[in-house]
């Protein structure tokens, strides 16, 4: 619904208010500086304002929707509004409420949710709700030609006209666009995200950025076992994940590991999709000790897969020193599809990553640390090494790889 005169965006942050003062400061400063930045990637103007508890985004009429679902898109974001700013007087908020209810009410029950933060003000926000209610009635009540019987709905109404009264302005909204949330990227360290160009490793890697670490994309290629155009999904999906934070350098690291995999398909039957995880795992050690990433992010779950069984995750946990972060752990496959759809990665996870033809007939489902160490070559962590000190480094960006 597009609220004519909207010259202002609210944005409203959720985690960022249970933080100490100073905290909150840094993290809404880390916040400003992304939705800028955001901005400026997607060709919007709009002036940042970091007001206490909300921040705004002051734009140009017929910006304001653009820019409320760029806010919506930045990492700490809870909600974002396209708003229409008028004085903190109980008139003009009527008036204000009247011209845009002739604009954009013409059906169904409606309700005014007014929120006043200064109390210094000749009136409270029950008055606005009374005051402002019935402005809109008569509004649309009394027109000549397809005026029609309004009706109030404080629990579920069709149309909600929210007000947010401050000393300085008020704003009337009409929009609440659902935001990411989640804390300001930037504001965590960043995590070495293995990403096999599936469903489940951009989602895992979109759900740690929304805690507010930045990623380094590693996409190991599994060269004659790997599944066709897999590297080039792989990346796509970075660059997928990319319109989100348009600020962090997501260049991604492609290490070759097709001789380690043949090594492994080789020399192991039993318990090598174990040791093929500790592998990958082991790339991500090596390429966070480069990179200054704070530990690994994949995107298992629990029981998913035969590796992914609560004891063998304990297995290829052994082979780093870093801690895995794991944020799709209890999801279910819906859940994690239906993420990759709202992220926009879905469209570009959907093809056979190949790690199948790694598996055994009959793969380990209850692995021990000796068991495996006991069955893999010795030279399994060298191999890591050796691969990401040949790692090619593919840039996200125009001039990346399609």
């Amino acid at each position: 619904m597009q609220l004519p005169g909207a010259d202002v965006v609210l944005v409203r942050h959720g985690d960022l208010g249970s933080k100490s003062r100073g905290v909150k400061r840094d993290m809404e400063h880390r916040l400003g500086e992304n939705l800028r930045t955001i901005l400026d990637d997607r060709d919007l103007a709009g002036d940042v304002e970091l007001t206490w508890s909300r921040p705004r985004v002051h734009t140009t009429e017929g910006d304001a929707a653009a820019v409320a679902r760029a806010a919506a898109d930045t990492f700490g974001v809870v909600s974002a509004s396209p708003a229409l700013t008028v004085e903190s007087d109980l008139d003009a908020i009527s008036d204000a409420l009247t011209e845009t209810a002739r604009e954009v009410y013409d059906a169904g029950a409606f309700a005014v949710d007014a929120r006043r933060s200064d109390r210094s003000l000749a009136f409270d926000s029950e008055d606005v709700q009374r005051e402002g209610g019935q402005a809109i009635w008569d509004a649309v009540a009394d027109a000549e030609s397809d005026g029609f019987e309004p009706e109030v709905d404080l629990d579920d109404p069709d149309v909600r006209f929210g007000v947010e009264v401050r000393e300085e302005a008020t704003f009337v909204y009409t929009e609440t666009v659902e935001g990411v949330g989640g804390l300001p990227l930037g504001t965590q360290a960043p995590l070495v995200a293995l990403v096999s160009g599936g469903i489940d490793s951009p989602v895992a890697a979109f759900e740690v950025m929304k805690r507010g670490s930045p990623v380094v994309p590693v996409y190991v290629d599994l060269g004659d076992y790997g599944g066709p155009d897999h590297r080039a999904r792989a990346v796509q999906t970075v660059r997928d994940l990319s319109r989100y934070a348009p600020n962090v350098d997501l260049t991604t690291w492609v290490v070759p590991g097709g001789d380690a995999v043949s090594r492994l398909v080789d020399g192991m039957d039993r318990g090598r999709m174990l040791s093929h995880r500790r592998f990958l795992l082991a790339v991500g050690e090596a390429v966070a000790k480069r990179s200054g990433a704070a530990g690994v992010v994949t995107g298992e779950a629990i029981g998913q897969k035969s590796s992914q069984t609560t004891r063998n995750l304990a297995v290829t946990d052994a082979a780093t020193t870093l801690p895995v972060h794991r944020p799709l752990l209890a999801w279910d496959k819906h859940d994690v599809t239906e993420r990759a759809r709202e992220i926009g990665t879905f469209a570009d996870s959907t093809i056979d990553a190949g790690c199948n033809r790694i598996v055994p007939d009959e793969p380990v489902v209850a692995g021990s640390r000796d068991q495996i160490r006991a069955l893999e070559p010795d030279g399994l962590f060298e191999w890591a090494a050796e691969a990401v000190a040949d790692a090619e480094r593919v840039p996200i960006g125009d001039d990346g790889e399609d």
